[in-house]
């Protein structure tokens, strides 16, 4: 698999809205089932920066099956960082996202410098949405 942050159709309300992208690179097929687990990273070596993603559970979660080169979408939102308070939120450009696939123990990097993550745990920047097949 490999992975990327596409748009998701833009934002609005101090938030940007994205689509995690994960794409079947073997050549059989594989299936997805629910969210991935997902966080900033940086210091330059994999360092988790902030909280994680919460699980937004308001959508489906369908099985996705993928053949070989196919996609599948994980909505995703992005709080801006810089509409929080300075003392709720020291701000720190990562490196990218880790990410875990749904049932997967090995994650994958995508590398992203284009949005600033808090280094506070208690600041939730990130949430994301179950895997839904690629549109048609």
């Amino acid at each position: 698999m490999t992975g990327s942050i596409v748009d998701g159709g833009g934002g609005g309300a101090g938030s940007v809205y994205l689509d995690l992208a994960l794409r079947n690179t073997g050549s059989a097929s594989c299936t997805l089932q629910g969210w991935p687990g997902l966080s900033f990273v940086g210091d330059g070596n994999g360092t988790q920066v902030g909280a994680s993603a919460t699980l937004d559970r308001s959508g489906a979660r369908p099985t996705v099956t993928l053949a070989a080169g196919q996609t599948a979408y994980a909505p995703l939102r992005i709080v801006r960082a810089e509409n929080l308070q300075p003392g709720d939120c020291t701000a720190q450009q990562p490196d990218g996202f880790r990410v875990y696939p749904p049932g997967s123990k090995q994650s994958l990097f995508i590398a992203s410098t284009a949005y600033t993550a808090c280094q506070q745990r208690s600041a939730q920047l990130l949430s994301v949405r179950a895997f839904v097949p690629q549109q048609q």
